[in-house]
């Protein structure tokens, strides 16, 4: 089974026109690698919780994609709002998720501590709040996109088993 993605970069001068988004393509091109995941739909929002969350809504009532991911917007800006706009979405909070991204960060630089990332599920779609920087995002989505699948598998019913042998 191929997962469907949609992207949304939180940058209000993404949005703006005035800076180029290299994170929503920075997700792109990992995705893109991968086997089992493909690109649907992507798209840069100012840091308006409400437009935010109106387009994981979409995404996920609407389009009916598998996996969304964001990029930006986690910081400790007062426009930094995707974690508020995904905890107005989700119906089940996906904890262990942001907690691996910024241990795998922590690694990295101290600096992880500062990360407000969210995730969850909303019916049969994985939100996932990922960092701004392309190289954060390479650094944290190389390492959960295994067991985003695998957590996948499972919503999706396509695979039963968590216990490994």
């Amino acid at each position: 089974m191929i997962y469907k993605v949609g992207i949304i970069t939180a940058s209000d001068k993404g949005y703006a026109g005035t800076r180029n988004d290299l994170s929503g393509p920075a997700i792109e091109e990992i995705i893109v690698k991968s086997k089992r995941f493909q690109v649907d739909k992507m798209t840069i929002l100012p840091d308006e919780q409400d437009m935010l969350a109106d387009m994981m809504r979409k995404m996920a009532d609407e389009d009916h994609l598998d996996l969304i991911l964001t990029t930006g917007g986690t910081g400790f800006s007062k426009r930094d709002v995707t974690p508020e706009a995904t905890l107005e979405v989700m119906e089940r909070r996906a904890p262990g998720i942001p907690e691996a991204m910024r241990s795998i960060s922590f690694q990295i630089t101290p600096r992880a501590m500062l990360s407000r990332a969210e995730a969850g599920i909303r019916g049969g779609t994985l939100i996932i709040n990922l960092p701004g920087s392309p190289k954060a995002i390479r650094e944290t989505l190389e390492y959960l996109l295994p067991s985003a699948e695998h957590g996948l598998d499972i919503l999706k019913g396509n695979d039963a088993e968590c216990a490994r042998p």
